[in-house]
């Protein structure tokens, strides 16, 4: 289990991928990118001295990667002030303190799916439900051991099963980190066609002649 200084960075990290991952603009005051301690004021600089601890650079990286990850994905900004680009797939999880939402644009293929555990237990195989049928596959973790995290998360892609979960008719089981985000994207399954059933081929009548045998005198 971290201790209460890996908790609090934990925790930091899980808050900002919310942050990113929920609709509205996005805001951090000047410091907060690497976890400065003391609020930022204009009558003096930044605690630039912190960078040379790894928990500080760190975040710093983890920011960054962020960052990248909003303009990467327009899922996160496309439909922003549409209510069709946000959906709630959980938001009741008051044991768990967790939530589970999606962020949309017009097409199926680039939705994405945000859990954040705000605790501080770790859930294996957590059954959560999702909005379409198809392969999820984690692209972003605030776990990661670069930014600081133990490296909990779930490195190969998982398939949706048909069973009912947050009154939704197809789910799926991932590993949560504590004080965690994780950000997943879907591979939709594809309908298998029907195909035409193939008719019978039809019997060829043989046209040799039946010879009839006289019985021997």
């Amino acid at each position: 289990m971290p201790g209460d200084r890996e908790q609090q960075f934990a925790n930091l990290r899980a808050a900002y991928g919310f942050m990113l991952a929920h609709p509205g603009k996005k805001l951090l005051f000047m410091g907060q990118d690497f976890a400065q301690y003391d609020e930022w004021a204009e009558d003096r600089s930044l605690e630039w001295e912190l960078l040379q601890y790894d928990e500080h650079k760190q975040m710093q990286n983890y920011v960054k990667a962020l960052n990248t990850f909003y303009k990467e994905h327009p899922a996160l900004y496309e439909m922003d002030y549409d209510p069709d680009g946000f959906t709630w797939i959980n938001n009741i999880s008051a044991n768990e303190n967790m939530v589970v939402f999606t962020r949309n644009t017009k097409k199926k293929e680039e939705m994405l799916l945000i859990v954040c555990n705000f605790s501080p237990l770790t859930y294996e195989n957590h059954k959560i439900g999702v909005p379409y049928p198809g392969k999820y596959k984690e692209i972003f973790n605030s776990d990661r051991k670069e930014y600081g995290g133990l490296g909990t998360g779930n490195p190969r892609a998982k398939s949706s099963k048909a069973e009912e979960c947050d009154e939704r008719e197809n789910s799926l089981k991932i590993r949560i980190p504590a004080f965690g985000a994780v950000v997943l994207s879907c591979t939709l399954a594809e309908k298998a066609e029907k195909k035409p059933l193939k008719k019978p081929a039809a019997r060829k009548r043989s046209t040799a002649k039946k010879t009839s045998k006289k019985p021997a005198a």
